[in-house]
Formats: structure tokens, sequence, C-alpha cells
């Protein structure tokens, strides 16, 4: 090959290197998987929302009582294994889904006698998930559905004791909605881990 022939193509494909190859990575668009915001703004809640003392020692206190009711030591609801296969931007969807049903399903269903403060802290907790209404899960719904279902079937095969333990989870359950759902505004609260429950 002739020299100059060559010197040449090497100085014409210097000068593509140089001056063409950054202008086209610059103009290629990012990839989807890259460009997708990981958080889920309308899945946020402001701390404020749980440093309501009153609202926070209420609900702590009926968590209390539920323990005391409680007879079964082998199962729990609200724990680390509801997070399997869950990724951290939908823990808030979760959440929120969660403390519907135990509003819905539990608190709503209690007597008022046995539980005089049950109505009030259904109040309370229902009030925070009209804050998350437009909360949607980013990713596939099927795990968080199933993870959902597990604990929706043991509440119910549990019966009136799954009841108490919901109620004696209260604890847990408000302290797992702040950490999912404001672990983008805050660093998360470890208070839960290492919690020692009497079941």
């Amino acid at each position: 090959m002739n020299p100059l022939e060559n010197g040449t193509r090497c100085f014409l494909v210097w000068v593509f290197c140089c001056a063409c190859l950054p202008l086209i990575f610059l103009a290629s668009p990012v990839p989807l998987k890259d460009a997708v915001i990981h958080t889920n703004h309308s899945c946020e809640l402001t701390r404020n929302n749980f440093q309501k003392t009153y609202f926070r020692n209420r609900t702590y206190t009926l968590a209390s009582q539920g323990r005391h009711f409680d007879k079964d030591t082998d199962n729990r609801f609200v724990g680390q294994h509801l997070y399997t296969n869950i990724k951290a931007n939908d823990r808030c969807y979760l959440m929120k889904r969660l403390t519907d049903i135990v509003v819905t399903d539990v608190l709503m269903t209690l007597s008022g006698d046995k539980y005089p403060s049950a109505q009030e802290v259904a109040s309370f907790l229902a009030d925070l998930n009209r804050k998350l209404n437009g909360c949607k899960p980013l990713g596939n719904k099927e795990h968080i559905e199933r993870n959902l279902q597990q604990m929706k079937d043991k509440l119910q095969q549990l019966g009136e004791n799954g009841k108490n333990k919901a109620v004696g989870e209260l604890d847990l359950l408000f302290d797992y909605l702040e950490d999912a759902c404001t672990a983008a505004l805050k660093a998360p609260n470890k208070s839960h881990k290492g919690k020692k429950k009497n079941n």
C-alpha cells in the first residue's frame, strides 16, 4: 500500500474520531432505562405528617393494647419480608396499600369497648393515605400484590387474633410507612429495626 495513501487514511480516521464521534454521542438520545426518574414524588410525605405527637402516642398506645390481646407468636404482618422483590421506590406504595388494608379490614371493624382509640387512629392513618392518593407503583405490581395477598390471607386465617396482631403491629406500620414515604426527604429512620415486640 502506498505510504501516502495509508497516511491519508489514518489522518481521516483520526479527524473522524476527534471531530465527529463526540457530536454523535452528544446528539444520541439517552436510553430510556437511564432516563427514568427514580423518585416518585406522588409517593412522598413530609416528616411533619409523622411528628404530631398526639397521634404518634395514640398509635403506639393502641399497638401496646393489641399486643396484650395477641396470643400468636409465630406470625408477623409488618416487617422486612414485605419488601421481598420490591424495589425501594415502590415501598411507599406498598405501605400505602397495607395501611389501607389495616384501616379498612381491621381498625374500622374493632369494638370501641376493647380498643377505645381505634377509630381515632384509623382516621389519622386514612388521612395519611389520602395524601398519598396519587401514589402509584413505578414497576411491576405483581410482587406487591402477591405480598399483600399473603398478608390478607394470613389475617383472615387467624380471625380475631389476626386483628389483635395487626393492632399490635401498628407501631411498626407507623414506622415503616414513615421510612418508606419520607425516604427521599430524609435519612431513613431506623427506629423499627431492633424494636422488641412482646407477642
